[in-house]
């Protein structure tokens, strides 16, 4: 089974530069929309808001000022961690949520230039 995550962007070309920058590959579908590639099973799916509105009856949710979901994606180590949302933060990014680093996880936010709120995370694992 795959994931498509589908978020609404206002800019996509620069929500394609900010995802390239921090290192994704891209697979553009269609006009207005374009992949991140996260993994084989996930993407998650960049649509202007004009092709974001046609697929929905509702409004589409202001990421700026609501929070809708949490995009988490999960990394190998701490150091991934901090390379993804300092990359993201240099990019335009700002940051999100509270960091959290308790001995089981290490985990920073951001939200990125559509105010979508992203997470590294890393599950820490127990010493054997």
């Amino acid at each position: 089974m795959q994931l498509f995550v589908n978020l609404p962007v206002k800019d996509l070309d620069r929500s394609k530069e900010f995802f390239t920058g921090l290192g994704f590959t891209l697979f553009g579908m269609a006009e207005g929309m374009a992949s991140v590639i996260i993994n084989q099973e996930t993407q998650v799916m960049l649509l202007t808001e004009p092709v974001f509105s046609s697929y929905v009856a509702k409004e589409i949710s202001d990421a700026d000022k609501a929070t809708e979901a949490i995009l988490v994606l999960g990394m190998e180590n701490p150091e991934q961690v901090d390379a993804l949302v300092d990359g993201a933060l240099a990019a335009g990014a700002t940051p999100a949520g509270v960091k959290q680093e308790d001995g089981v996880r290490y985990q920073r936010g951001f939200a990125d230039l559509d105010g979508h709120h992203w997470e590294a995370l890393c599950l820490v694992q127990p010493a054997s």
